[in-house]
């Protein structure tokens, strides 16, 4: 049975991605044939205008605010039953980048029956620097994050912070296909791999769609079922039993899957609105126990929480 769920959910991910290819290949080929016809009609002896010349480099930027139903973070439950917002500013120069990113829960979750009504708790700190350049093709990079993470309410435990090194390679062609690989060098300790897909859609001059789905696989190289269990994230990434209760084995496996479809809405040559709606998912048993375990904890058992969600939301963003 359970091997059956897992192979039904492979297959729904390999069909939104063929069914992505499909949809963006009937563009590419028109693009080409009407490239051809205009090759074909140009008077003999005439040669293509002359490519524009680029502007000066410069530093260029973005500032984003995002409202979101939920905070998941590869395939993590966050936040519960209560809006996010999610600011961030990221500036580049000639292929580096530093980006500054937080979260905002509204409404902080409590897992007892009398709710305090917590304040709005800004709960996150990320910062991440990085460098990237295009050889033909090929898109590569690098970097590193450092996650500043604080109690998600007030009477939670503090978080221990985590710092992230990756690459990334993306290709210059058809579902842009991006492999990330990430190393996490201080309390949590862990590889963490993510394919992924997408192709945008232009429906006309302001409007677009687009879909985007990832796959990740989360290799663990600490895990203490005892530190885990006094909190604050200090067990670094433990197997979780079919209870979903924390072990001493180190997790190994496939972990979470994501189906993003947004509209991006050009409302000037700097601004932009993008609403979004995403499908997480885990894509094995031991994701799925895990996911439950490592949830916001309540009143019900660790095998009764979620393993799958549905995130909605809208970002703003203004480019300079």
């Amino acid at each position: 049975m359970n091997f059956s769920i897992r192979l039904k959910k492979a297959s729904l991910v390999v069909a939104i991605i063929f069914g992505v290819m499909a949809m963006s290949l009937k563009p590419l080929l028109a693009q080409e044939i009407k490239a051809d016809a205009e090759t074909k009609a140009a008077p003999a002896g005439t040669t293509a205008a002359p490519a524009a010349v680029p502007a000066e480099d410069k530093p260029t930027g973005d500032v984003t605010i995002a409202a979101m139903s939920r905070y998941l973070w590869r395939g993590y439950e966050l936040s519960r039953h209560s809006v996010v917002v999610q600011p961030s500013i990221t500036v580049a120069y000639k292929g580096f980048s530093a980006n500054l990113w937080g979260n905002l829960d509204t409404k902080p979750y409590f897992p007892g029956a009398a709710d305090p009504n917590y304040a709005g708790t800004w709960n996150e700190t990320d910062f991440t620097l990085s460098y990237s350049r295009t050889l033909g093709m090929l898109n590569a990079g690098g970097g590193y994050i450092y996650y500043g993470l604080g109690a998600l309410n007030k009477d939670g435990p503090k978080r221990a912070d985590a710092q992230e090194l990756f690459v990334t390679a993306s290709l210059n062609t058809i579902l842009s296909p991006t492999l990330t690989v990430y190393k996490e060098i201080g309390s949590y300790q862990n590889w963490y791999f993510l394919l992924g897909v997408s192709h945008l859609f232009e429906l006309n001059q302001r409007f677009a769609l687009k879909l985007e789905a990832t796959a990740g696989y989360l290799l663990s190289t600490y895990a203490d079922a005892a530190r885990f269990n006094a909190g604050a994230g200090y067990g670094g990434y433990p197997r979780f039993d079919g209870n979903a209760l924390a072990t001493d084995e180190k997790f190994s496996n496939f972990h979470d899957g994501k189906v993003t479809l947004s509209l991006p809405v050009k409302l000037t040559s700097h601004l932009s609105l993008t609403p979004s709606l995403s499908w997480i998912v885990a894509l094995s048993d031991d994701a799925r126990n895990e996911m439950k375990g490592q949830g916001l904890k309540g009143t019900a058992a660790p095998s009764d929480r979620d393993s799958s969600f549905i995130v909605g939301g809208v970002t703003v963003s203004f480019s300079f």
